[in-house]
């Protein structure tokens, strides 16, 4: 079950998620997460539009199934989704 303690370790694939900072005006958009490799995120949006994003330059809200939205930064998952597992995590809630 995923939770805000394990989302960092966990698939991101099929969530629904807003892009609430970027580096470029042009990065800020929301919908379904359809694709993740080492860098990028790929987003779904309404219109079927499929955009690709840098994760090292956005922060993330993550709508989780349970009803919990979740702040990420992008660069704690600038890494292959299953590599991401392996890393130790500290967690700050703010």
């Amino acid at each position: 079950m995923i939770t805000p303690y394990n989302v960092l370790r966990h698939e991101l694939i099929g969530l629904m998620a807003r892009v609430v900072d970027a580096t470029h005006e042009g990065y800020i958009c929301q919908g379904k997460i359809v694709g993740e490799t080492r860098n990028t995120l790929k987003f779904q949006s309404n219109f079927k539009k499929i955009k690709t994003l840098p994760k090292n330059c956005i922060t993330l809200e993550l709508n989780l199934p349970n009803n919990c939205v979740v702040r990420v930064d992008g660069n704690l998952l600038v890494a292959r989704p299953e590599d991401r597992i392996k890393k130790k995590y500290r967690i700050k809630f703010v």
